[in-house]
Formats: C-alpha cells, sequence, structure tokens
C-alpha cells in the first residue's frame, strides 16, 4: 500500500509537470520591415502587426516614423485585454496606435473588450503612445513612475516580490526588473510561455542604469524562470543584423536584421554578464553592455578637451601674430 501510495504521488507529480509545460503555441515567422535608407523617397509601413496566435498579437512601429521601431504586445483574455507599452509616436497621423489596437480588440461598440495599458517602464519610446488611449471609453492607461507602478501592482518590498495581471482566463506574472530604468517590470505570459523583458533584455546594446541593481535583477529573473516554461524572451528592440552587427545609433534602414526572439538559455547568461560588465562598456557575444550616461559623460570630456586645445591653439596663434607685428615694427624703427 506503501508503494501504491508513492506511485500514485510520483504520477500525480508527472503530470503536474506536463501541464505547467504545455503552452498554446503561436508562430514568431514575421518579416519586419527594414526601414528604408531615405525614408522621405519611399513609404514603409508605420505600424507592422503579427499575430502570434489568436490571442496574442505582436505590433512593431516602422523605422521611418521612429529609429527605436519599438515593439509592443496585446495579450487577449477573457475579460479584458493587455497593451505593454505604447510606443514612440504621439501623434496618431504618424503612427495609428489607437485606431489598430481597438480594431483589433473582440467586440464593438460598448461591448468592445475592455483594455489596461501597462508599461514595461518610464522612457519615452514605451509611453508616448499614451496619448492615443488614455481618454477612450473603457481604457485604462497605469502611469509608469515608479510610485504608480507600485501602487498599482501592490509592490510593498520593491523591486522584491512578484505580482499578477488576470486578464480572465489568462495570467501574466510581473517581476521589478529595474536597473535599466528605476521602475522597470518584465511579465511572464502563463498561457504562451513567452517572457515580455522590455529593454531589460533584447538582442542589442543592454544600457545598464545601475549595474548592482541590473545584477539583482537578473539573478531575480534567472531564478523565477528556472523551473518554468520559456518559449522564447521578448524585448523591445532589434538592434543586430543576422551576423550580430550593431546597426548605428539613430539607423532607419536595418538589412539583414536578425529575430526579436532570445531564449530562456540566453537570459541565464545574464547574470554573468552583468556581473563581468565594466561600468563603462563591455561586449558579451552579440549583447553589449554599456553605461549610456557615462558614455555621454566620456563624450562631453572628449568635446571640452577637444575644444580647450582649439582654444589654446587660436591664443598661442594670436600671441605669435602679435609679437611678430611687434618684431616688425621695432625693425622699422
Amino acid at each position: 500500500m506503501r508503494l501504491r501510495g508513492y506511485t500514485f504521488v510520483a504520477v500525480g507529480l508527472l503530470l503536474s509537470s506536463s501541464a505547467r509545460a504545455e503552452v498554446a503555441p503561436g508562430s514568431l515567422d514575421v518579416h519586419w520591415s527594414e526601414g528604408a535608407e531615405d525614408c522621405a523617397a519611399t513609404r514603409p509601413p508605420l505600424l507592422q502587426v503579427h499575430r502570434y496566435n489568436d490571442r496574442t498579437i505582436l505590433l512593431r512601429e516602422g523605422l521611418c516614423a521612429t529609429f527605436e521601431a519599438p515593439v509592443l504586445y496585446l495579450l487577449v483574455g477573457s475579460k479584458r485585454a493587455l497593451l505593454i507599452d505604447t510606443g514612440a509616436v504621439a501623434g496618431p497621423e504618424e503612427m495609428p496606435l489607437g485606431s489598430t489596437v481597438m480594431g483589433l480588440l473582440p467586440g464593438e461598440g460598448p461591448s468592445k473588450l475592455p483594455l489596461l495599458v501597462l508599461h514595461t517602464h518610464g522612457h519615452l519610446d514605451h509611453r508616448t503612445g499614451d496619448a492615443q488611449l488614455d481618454h477612450l471609453p473603457s481604457v485604462e492607461v497605469v502611469g509608469t513612475d515608479l510610485d504608480s507602478v507600485r501602487k498599482y501592482f501592490g509592490f510593498s518590498d520593491w523591486p522584491n516580490g512578484l505580482a499578477q495581471v488576470d486578464l480572465g482566463d489568462r495570467t501574466l506574472d510581473v517581476m521589478p526588473t529595474p536597473g535599466h530604468h528605476p521602475s522597470h517590470v518584465s511579465y511572464y505570459d502563463r498561457e504562451t510561455g513567452l517572457f515580455f523583458s522590455g529593454d531589460f533584455f533584447l538582442p542589442g546594446r543592454l544600457i545598464l542604469d545601475d549595474a548592482q541593481v541590473d545584477l539583482a535583477s537578473a539573478r531575480r529573473v534567472a531564478d523565477f524562470l528556472k523551473d518554468r516554461p520559456v518559449t522564447a524572451v521578448l524585448g523591445a528592440h532589434i538592434e543586430l543584423d543576422v551576423d550580430g552587427n550593431m546597426y548605428p545609433l539613430g539607423a532607419q534602414y536595418h538589412p539583414r536584421e536578425r529575430p526579436l526572439a532570445l531564449t530562456k538559455e540566453d537570459l541565464s547568461t545574464l547574470p554573468a554578464m552583468v556581473s563581468s560588465y565594466n561600468g563603462f562598456y563591455t561586449r558579451r557575444g552579440i549583447f553589449v553592455l554599456v553605461s549610456q550616461t557615462r558614455v555621454l559623460m566620456a563624450a562631453a570630456a572628449g568635446v571640452a578637451v577637444i575644444l580647450g586645445a582649439i582654444g589654446m591653439g587660436v591664443r598661442w596663434a594670436l600671441r605669435r601674430r602679435k609679437r611678430t607685428r611687434l618684431a616688425r615694427g621695432s625693425v622699422q624703427a
């Protein structure tokens, strides 16, 4: 009887593990627009829509509309939908975000599925589109400052703890991941196994506002995902070509762009990468860890040195010219 009991427990654990591993399938087979070398001479799409499946939609703002070209995520539940980030463009003429998102939601008129708008963090390329949605009926837009994020999700011991977002028949886990930005959060979708990492982790530059805080976030994420199925890690930008080369900052043309998705294994290497970061600029494989503040400070210092050298050169030239005039005057006298 004891053996039979252990057998039932073992079978139960196997079935439970199998159930946790099952996720709703979808496709990331999409070709995003490459933008253009001359955006004024061409008309690439302002906004592209890709259906991962019937309840999960990716939207990407075009490179010619904004070089940031952020990727936004629309997740549909039975009671409401969730939009993660609203992009970099405010005007509906330049970016038809509001009309596109509302058109993708089930229902019509008063029966339109309610929409919740959350963000990964508060940088402008992730929240500027709020203005197209925050005045619409049945739409709730949550602020991106740390107080608003902590209050909405109920984080009492930031950046520790987890929160959940219930969309009705679909739950997302919300994890604080500051380091790139003080109020950064990432989302794990239990239905699809997708992990939405914003600017915390993406194929390209990992800009660290605070390396120690980012390292703690990386360790928490790795621990959280260790025993969970992860179909793909989806960040907010693509900054690499298929050979791993970085596009220049501000580039509106991305030929041969690599896919968006990263893997659970990629993300598991983040703690070691951040641990080896020198505080200024470190490259590890396809990832570049960089302090934007320190790079800008170094660039400013470089400009100051160059301007100082030019100033010294000008003063030296003027003094030499003055000495030459004085010498000529003495000879003539």
